[in-house]
């Protein structure tokens, strides 16, 4: 069937009749739900939130982790015309409250007993009406799902059908807040039309559904990327495995075994130094080496998707190459990049054990995908070619602009920054790019992330922290310097790597304050930086390097719920250890 809204989805998993349609763990291990269980639940929900007076347009909240009652919520609010907002499991009570008071949410559905408390605090300041909550909790203050879901038919429902028809591609879906890496968060609202013609024109080159697979759906659905991929599989058949706790994820990989892995680059990133982790002594580094060395010789087959065929490459798979793929589930064999820019050093490394990552990059605002790397078409250091329905032009200036049918609406009650927004009817991308004679789009970085030093040069910091966190004694690195003399760089050591160095070296690894600060630490991470420093021009070279004892984290404002450094944060909460670093420098006069 044809997609025009985000309930054609919903009608085509109800059509499909199958017996696994999501996969949920439970105390006696996976369980699957169907087709009919998932539209019984979603039209058990929907009428309950008709019954309280829910309709077209009207606001419906989801503060939850990634499990199937997050999409039967959402496609039972979708139903009614309702729009859905999304808020991250991980955010504060404040922050829930100023979303759910912008968006004017009536009502609102939370995972836990510690996300009710959490709502149940700020309930008073916002205009939610009532609660309804997933799990059995008890509690007078909210009313249980599980109830209402199985309150609903088993076979279709007219009404409710009829009702779904009607909502048009022009009507409000959803509006989902910035994960605002500067500034507050914004509401981008989302039509069904959005959304539709980006999953139909995104998946296009990818052959998923074709037969039985399986996907785990762990990135944040409250994000975009996620929610697009998971309609979108759904959509092609594809199995849904819920993993609502990132930290089980390895666990869930292998017991799941997905045919088809889809991450954001801080999962890539974390998989690559495990691996290395676990390489570490003789004869194992000089195996990987060895590996790595002939998965080189092979990448140019490897990124045509053709296996190569050499007894050097089948050896370096047996001992090396097949072991990450059984990290990661062992039957993958799609792997598709979002959320943030992958690197190119990162995609190459991949490429080297015989994975191409698709990469692909868009944002919330254009429901996402503007441009992705497909079986089809793919080069290496790009995002792909711009979608079919998608036109993307690059600015005098190097910005991305981009003009297609899932572009979003504006933000919601915010004319002055939707306006803002458009050039000439063109949505401006905040990115910096480039489209190659092939058609590839290659984004540089963020434009209000560039760093312009007090002599007029600019800087694109993302190509070089990228390529700093690919050394393994590297967790995040984060360059700075705009309007000073010079950049330098603050980085987050990845603590396993580094205390097994600290240990082999006869350093106290007690105290991470005093680890980082040991003058050894110190010239460790100094000559990292030196041999990045090799490949940079003159005005880029990181002069000086700032160890700090901590990992970043959403928890902390240091990351985005999506994993994505948040500048803002980090320069905020060392401004007093950089200026201290600057003034340093001034008076040595460097």
């Amino acid at each position: 069937m044809s997609l025009h809204t985000l309930n054609d989805i919903l009608a085509a998993v109800y059509k499909s009749r199958r017996d696994r349609v999501m996969l949920q763990k439970l105390v006696l291990g996976w369980t699957p739900i169907s087709s009919a269980e998932i539209y019984r639940s979603v039209v058990g929900i929907s009428r309950a939130l008709e019954s309280w007076g829910i309709g077209k347009g009207d606001r419906v909240a989801i503060l939850s982790e990634n499990r199937p009652e997050w999409t039967i919520t959402d496609f039972a609010a979708l139903a009614l015309g309702a729009v859905t907002v999304p808020i991250y499991a991980t955010q504060t009570a404040d922050q829930t409250a100023y979303i759910l008071k912008d968006s004017g949410a009536r009502v609102i559905a939370v995972s836990t007993k510690s996300q009710l408390e959490k709502v149940l605090t700020v309930q008073h300041h916002t205009p939610v009406e009532r609660i309804l909550v997933m799990d059995a909790v008890e509690t007078a203050h909210a009313i249980q799902m599980q109830p209402l879901m199985l309150q609903g038919p088993m076979d279709a429902d007219p009404d409710f059908d009829a009702r779904a028809q009607s909502i048009r591609p022009d009507d409000l879906a959803t509006i989902i807040y910035t994960s605002g890496t500067t500034g507050t968060p914004k509401g981008a609202m989302l039509t069904h039309g959005n959304m539709a013609s980006n999953i139909v024109y995104s998946m296009e080159a990818f052959g998923f559904g074709t037969k039985d697979e399986v996907s785990v759906s762990f990135l944040p659905l409250s994000h975009v990327t996620a929610r697009h991929v998971d309609f979108a599989l759904l959509y092609r058949g594809v199995v849904l495995a819920y993993c609502p706790d990132l930290a089980r994820l390895a666990q869930v990989l292998t017991e799941v075994q997905p045919n088809i892995f889809i991450a954001v680059p801080r999962v890539y990133e974390k998989i690559r130094q495990q691996v290395i982790l676990k390489t570490v002594g003789f004869p194992k580094t000089a195996i990987y080496r060895w590996a790595l060395s002939v998965g080189r010789a092979h990448r140019a087959e490897t990124l045509a998707d053709t296996r190569p065929s050499s007894l050097s490459w089948k050896l370096a798979d047996k001992l090396v190459f097949s072991k990450v793929r059984a990290g990661m589930g062992g039957k993958a064999e799609e792997f598709i990049s979002g959320g943030a820019p992958l690197g190119r050093e990162l995609a190459e490394w991949y490429a080297d054990i015989g994975i191409p990552i698709h990469e692909g990059y868009g944002l919330t605002e254009t429901s996402p995908v503007i441009a992705v790397n497909t079986p089809r078409a793919h080069k290496l250091g790009t995002v792909g070619k711009p979608l079919a329905n998608i036109e993307v032009h690059v600015a005098d200036d190097g910005e991305v602009l981009a003009r297609g049918p899932s572009v979003f609406k504006g933000y919601w009650n915010r004319p002055d920054e939707t306006e803002a927004a458009f050039l000439d009817g063109w949505f401006k991308t905040g990115d910096i790019g480039d489209l190659d004679s092939d058609g590839f789009l290659s984004i540089t970085d963020r434009k209000k992330d560039l760093i312009k030093t007090s002599g007029g040069k600019f800087i694109a910091p993302q190509p070089i922290e990228n390529s700093l966190k690919l050394n393994p004694l590297i967790g995040t690195a984060v360059v700075i310097g705009d309007r000073r003399k010079f950049p330098a760089v603050l980085i987050s050591p990845f603590f396993p790597v580094l205390e097994d160095w600290a240990r082999a070296n006869e350093i106290d690894t007690d105290s991470r304050d005093m680890l980082v600060a040991h003058a050894k630490v110190q010239a460790l991470y100094e000559g990292i930086v030196e041999e990045t420093n090799q490949n940079l021009a003159r005005f880029e070279k990181l002069k000086r390097v700032i160890v700090v004892p901590e990992e970043f984290s959403a928890a902390d404002g240091t990351l985005t719920h999506t994993l994505k450094v948040k500048r803002r944060g980090i320069e905020e909460r060392y401004r007093a250890l950089i200026d201290e670093m600057y003034s340093k420098a001034e008076a040595a006069g460097g």
